[in-house]
C-alpha cells in the first residue's frame, strides 16, 4: 500500500511538473521567394533561385505552424516558442515577424556554404542546428514552402533526428502527459491521431490563419537585429541589446553547428532545378462542361488520347 502510495505522489509530481515548465517548441520557417511575382530573371544560371530579384515573404504555412505553436504556448503555462531559419542575413526579417506574433526567440541559421541547398542538404543543416538547441518537446513546420512544393524539409528532418512525425496537421488538440492529439486535414477527411512526444509536426494551409502583429511586441523587438545586421549599422548606431538581451537574434554559421562541408549547399544538393516559367492560363485554353454523361465521357476520351492519363 506504501508503495502504490508513493508511486501515485511520484506521478503526480511529474504531471505536474510538466504543466509548471510547459512545451519547448521550435517552429521551422523560411523566407521565401513570393511566386506570385516570378518573372525573367527569377532563375540563376546554376539552377537556383535568384532571391534578390523576387520580394522576399513568410512562408504562408510556417505561419499556420506558427499559430498552431503559439495556441499550445497560450495553453499551457511556461511554453516557449522558438524560431528556427536558415537563408541570407535578411532572412532576419522572419524571426522578427516571429517575434511580433508571439514567439520567444529565434535563430538565423546563415552562411554561404549553404546557398543552393536543396531538401536533403537544408534538413541536414537544419537538424545540425537542432542538435545543438538540444533542448526541445515539439519541432512544428508547415507541410511545405511555396518556392518549391516538395513538402520534403519537415519529414526529412525528423528523419534525421529519429523522431516520429505527423504530417497535414490542422489542429494541435492537445499535448501533455508525453503525447500529443493532432487533428489531421487529408484528402478524403479528417482523421485524429495520437503521437509521443517529442516529434515533428507539419501543418496544412487549411490550418487557422496566423495572428497578426501584437503592438505591443512590436514596440518591444522592432530593434532586435542579429550582430552581422549590428555590425552593418552606421558610426552612430546606438546598440540598445546591451540592456535589453533579448534584443540579441542568434546567428549561426557552419562552424557554430558542427556540419559536414560535403552534405551542404550544391554539393550536398542532388537535386538541380534546369527551369522555371510563369505559366498563365489563356480564356481560349478553357472548358465549360456539364455534369451529364456524355461531357464527362467525351473528356476522359480526350485525356487518354493525349496521354493526360492512362
Amino acid at each position: 500500500m506504501r508503495s502504490f502510495v508513493i508511486f501515485v505522489f511520484l506521478k503526480i509530481k511529474l504531471i505536474l511538473k510538466f504543466y509548471k515548465m510547459g512545451l519547448k517548441i521550435i517552429v521551422l520557417a523560411k523566407q521565401v521567394p513570393d511566386t506570385r511575382n516570378v518573372g525573367k530573371d527569377a532563375m540563376k544560371a546554376d539552377g537556383t533561385v535568384n532571391r534578390a530579384a523576387l520580394p522576399a515573404i513568410f512562408n504562408p504555412e510556417d505561419l499556420n505552424a506558427l499559430e498552431q505553436a503559439l495556441r499550445l504556448k497560450d495553453k499551457y503555462k511556461g511554453s516557449t516558442v522558438t524560431v528556427l531559419t536558415m537563408g541570407p542575413g535578411r532572412a532576419a526579417d522572419i524571426i522578427r515577424e516571429g517575434l511580433f506574433r508571439g514567439a520567444d526567440d529565434g535563430y538565423l541559421l546563415t552562411d554561404r556554404a549553404f546557398a543552393g541547398s536543396d531538401t536533403l542538404a537544408t534538413s541536414y543543416a537544419i537538424s545540425c542546428a537542432i542538435r545543438k538547441i538540444k533542448s526541445f518537446d515539439l519541432i512544428m513546420a508547415g507541410r511545405q514552402a511555396i518556392d518549391g512544393d516538395t513538402a520534403q524539409v519537415g519529414p526529412q528532418v525528423a528523419e534525421k533526428l529519429n523522431l516520429p512525425q505527423i504530417t497535414y496537421a490542422e489542429e494541435i488538440l492537445k499535448a501533455e502527459k508525453g503525447k500529443i492529439l493532432v487533428k489531421r486535414r487529408l484528402e478524403r477527411g479528417v482523421e485524429t491521431v495520437e503521437g509521443p512526444l517529442p516529434c515533428v509536426v507539419t501543418v496544412n494551409g487549411s490550418a487557422a490563419p496566423c495572428r497578426p502583429r501584437a503592438a505591443k511586441l512590436l514596440m518591444k523587438y522592432k530593434h532586435a537585429k542579429t550582430m552581422s545586421e549590428k555590425q552593418s549599422q552606421s558610426e552612430d548606431y546606438i546598440d540598445m541589446s546591451t540592456d535589453r538581451p533579448y534584443l540579441n537574434i542568434a546567428e549561426w554559421s557552419v562552424n557554430d553547428v558542427e556540419t559536414d562541408d560535403k552534405w551542404l549547399g550544391l554539393t550536398g544538393s542532388p537535386t538541380k532545378v534546369k527551369k522555371i516559367e510563369n505559366v498563365v492560363f489563356q480564356a481560349k485554353e478553357s472548358k465549360v462542361l456539364s455534369d451529364s454523361d456524355k461531357d464527362i465521357e467525351e473528356l476522359m476520351r480526350e485525356l487518354i488520347l493525349n496521354h493526360t492519363i492512362g
